[in-house]
């Protein structure tokens, strides 16, 4: 499924004025890239997604990103119509046709987006003209954002449970993220500024929407297993960074008792790579933000991408 249009993606959007997006098979306005209400993704939630970012608009792993999105086809048996080399390619073409679009100390997300397709009215069949594809960029909410970087993540556990691997794998990227929506909604509800980290089903801390759950106790670094949690690229990232910095981490079951005794706690995702938490239900953590350890793997992680993300997201505090 090649493009289509005879237009470059620099021509569509200069005369749009606005970001173009791949969307099955050409590259078209965002306004144009229109989904069936009878779509599975739409109706279901029957689809899967990645994101990556870019830092000085360069994208962040988009072989891993784009490796870990074939993976979550595969778990859903989802065609995923182009080779992973034509995902690539496709979306660094998207992203420098809409990278004129922001200034350079602005970014994108970049994510790519398939859905099994259309529902066919006839009964007997599954879906008709193959699955929806769409690769697009959304910029970072970066003034959104500031403030976590100053004042730390505030975590609110929810009542609401995370997905079970024995009902649905936790480690596939799935459009249907209904299960964190809710327990977003009751953390938000508490307090508004909450991010929610969910529990598993046996009361240990799993993950939060497009977020990782770290804490530091005694210089040793616990995330939950990965059985449990989607294994975001971020979290990867950052634990190989531990390792080069010789830091102890493991990968095992942590209770709230755990979470809020720890001298540090922190979330990794993909627009904020490393962001320390400043409470767990309330409970204050450590006596610094971010504390010495979430500080040296930032540190880390912007020697890595060679760009300082922290200072990207302070220059757009208010005063």
């Amino acid at each position: 499924m090649g493009s289509e249009s005879s237009q470059t993606p620099q021509s569509r959007q200069a005369e749009t004025g606005g970001r173009v997006v791949y969307f099955n098979g050409e590259i078209v306005p965002e306004a144009e890239a229109l989904v069936s209400f009878r779509d599975r993704g739409f109706k279901y939630g029957d689809a899967v997604f990645d994101t990556t970012r870019t830092f000085g608009h360069e994208i962040f792993r988009l072989d891993e990103h784009i490796d870990r999105l074939f993976k979550s086809l595969r778990y859903l048996q989802i065609d995923p119509v182009l080779s992973a080399d034509e995902y690539k390619s496709i979306t660094m073409e998207v992203l420098e046709a809409n990278l004129p679009l922001i200034a350079g100390d602005n970014d994108y997300w970049v994510t790519q987006r398939v859905s099994r397709g259309i529902d066919s009215p006839d009964i007997d069949a599954t879906t008709e003209g193959g699955p929806t594809v769409i690769i697009e960029c959304l910029p970072l909410p970066l003034k959104e954002r500031a403030t976590l970087f100053r004042d730390g993540i505030e975590v609110v556990i929810p009542s609401i449970r995370r997905t079970p691997p024995d009902a649905l794998s936790p480690r596939v990227k799935t459009n249907n993220y209904l299960n964190l929506i809710m327990g977003d909604l009751e953390a938000k509800a508490r307090n508004p500024k909450a991010w929610a980290i969910l529990l598993d089903s046996s009361g240990n801390l799993a993950e939060g929407i497009g977020s990782n759950f770290f804490t530091v106790t005694d210089g040793v670094i616990r995330t939950p297993r990965s059985r449990f949690v989607l294994g975001g690229i971020s979290r990867d990232t950052v634990m190989s960074l531990g390792k080069q910095l010789d830091i102890p981490i493991i990968e095992e079951d942590i209770d709230l008792y755990d979470a809020v005794n720890a001298d540090e706690v922190f979330l990794t995702s993909t627009s904020l790579c490393v962001c320390p938490v400043s409470s767990v239900n309330g409970v204050k953590i450590g006596a610094d933000i971010p504390g010495p350890i979430t500080k040296a793997l930032t540190n880390a992680y912007i020697d890595l991408v060679d760009y300082d993300f922290v200072s990207q997201y302070l220059s757009r505090l208010e005063a």
